[in-house]
């Protein structure tokens, strides 16, 4: 039988505020244990919650920047659990009226077709607390900062059929809600992370499988891992004569499986009614108006504007837009080197210096070499100063140095290219004479020589002739 995947994801995003959803702790990262939960926090008996405007902005952010229908007015609700790592016995969440309603993104796979991707809905929610385990022998302890941590829980209609797919979309919000500033997308300190609907069912049926919710998968890798180990294991039960059960599963990385954790709940499980201390928000049309306005150019727009403006390839547009300081970055060293070649431009960010910062585990926004520093010599490059090669190792001197720029490294290392032709062929013709057996297999036929000759030319001028004078001349020189 053909089995059809369906998934759905649902994205945790962490807002990017400085202080709670709810209160005014700090929700900066890797404070000591329950130093930054407040009585609000801790839901002492007594204490109110008052909303975090900020919170709000974020969320119409995301929602504007997807095309979503927007809730003028939107109501939080208590989702009613217990869980140790929640002290009020409930989570404020939104469940009826969330503020940001239907919208939709278009994701691109990796043989360039397109798809889109339904968003159910993004609403805002405050986070629980850690369970931590390991410090006291035999014993679970309960870390409280991170209760409160306002987030913009992301749902997807159930769009996805394969893993792969389900990568494309979380990259393409993780990538979105950074250019909008709304999260950092840290995955390593639980910032961004997910939860996947997995279900199967026999190709051309259009009633949905039985569904189990992969839960809290905090890196894309793992998401695939974890997705695809999922559609074995029902596929597997399924033919065994088994039926899916729906289930919250656990995945485990080192073993590369999924285990049950607990039953799926459904919504009446969690008794959902309005939160009795907050009032509904209510979007102002002056409001929406300054948050749209403060949207920056978006990934796609800007993707497609290099591709029209500078005429680079799809895939290069997409590298450089893949996240918002790589574009800024790029789009500085154009400015810098004065707008001369983009493709040249491209080319360095994406292979030369790219490649040299993920050797160094270094991000973009830690680049020991400047914006400026790299248009400065692509400039070099672009006016015949000095050859492709000689501009690696200035490159490398960049890397290493504190400041320099690289006509200041190519006036102390004598590293100007040599345009001089009749230097060049002073070069050649000692080459030539040098070397007369290849140069008569050369004219009898053996024209593959060239390159012979041109690194033996290279090499005696030490790498600062200039390469297509250099092919210029000798062709001409081993022809007569």
């Amino acid at each position: 039988m053909e089995w059809e995947v369906v998934i759905g994801l649902e994205i945790h995003a962490q807002l990017a505020t400085k202080t709670k959803i709810f209160s005014s702790a700090s929700t900066a990262y890797g404070a000591e244990p329950n130093t930054q939960a407040c009585a609000v926090d801790l839901g002492l008996p007594g204490v109110l919650p008052v909303l975090n405007q900020e919170a709000v902005k974020m969320a119409m952010k995301f929602g504007l920047a997807i095309g979503a229908e927007m809730a003028e007015r939107s109501v939080f609700a208590r989702k009613n659990y217990f869980y140790p790592d929640l002290p009020k016995g409930y989570q404020i969440s939104q469940m009826e009226l969330p503020i940001v309603g239907k919208g939709e993104l278009t994701i691109e796979l990796e043989d360039g077709t397109e798809r889109v991707i339904g968003v159910t809905r993004a609403h805002l929610e405050e986070d629980a607390g850690k369970s931590t385990h390991g410090f006291i022998q035999g014993q679970t302890g309960v870390d409280l900062n991170r209760a409160g941590t306002p987030l913009l829980e992301i749902v997807s209609e159930p769009d996805m059929r394969s893993a792969k797919e389900a990568v494309a979309y979380m990259k393409k919000i993780h990538t979105l809600v950074q250019y909008i500033e709304i999260c950092d997308g840290n995955m390593q300190e639980g910032s961004f992370r997910c939860d996947a609907n997995v279900s199967v069912r026999p190709k051309g049926q259009k009633e949905l499988g039985t569904r189990a919710e992969l839960k809290n998968i905090n890196s894309f890798r793992n998401v695939e891992r974890a997705i695809n180990i999922e559609i074995e294991r029902q596929i597997e039960l399924i033919e065994d004569g088994g039926s899916v059960v729906q289930e919250t599963r656990l995945y485990d990385a080192d073993k590369n499986e999924t285990r049950s954790m607990r039953s799926k709940e459904e919504a009446n499980d969690y008794r959902y009614f309005p939160d009795p201390d907050l009032l509904p928000v209510v979007l102002e049309p002056e409001m929406m108006e300054e948050m749209r306005a403060s949207l920056p150019e978006l990934p796609d727009v800007k993707r497609d504007r290099f591709i029209k403006d500078l005429s680079l390839s799809r895939y290069d547009a997409s590298v450089l837009t893949s996240s918002r300081e790589l574009a800024n970055y790029f789009e500085a060293v154009l400015l810098a080197s004065d707008n001369k070649d983009s493709k040249l431009c491209a080319n360095w960010v994406i292979t030369q210096l790219s490649g040299a910062l993920n050797k160094a585990s270094l991000d973009i926004t830690a680049s020991p070499i400047s914006a400026e520093q790299l248009g400065g010599l692509l400039i070099r490059i672009n006016d015949n100063t000095i050859s492709g090669k000689i501009a690696k190792q200035i490159f490398d001197d960049l890397w290493n140095s504190d400041g320099d720029n690289a006509d200041a490294i190519i006036e102390e290392k004598g590293l100007k290219q040599v345009t001089d032709s009749g230097a060049i062929e002073a070069i050649v013709d000692d080459v030539i004479a040098n070397n007369s057996d290849q140069a008569e297999q050369y004219r009898a036929g053996k024209e593959q020589l060239l390159g012979f000759f041109v690194g033996q030319v290279m090499k005696a001028s030490k790498g600062k002739a200039n390469p297509a004078q250099v092919n210029d001349i000798l062709k001409a020189k081993l022809s007569s």
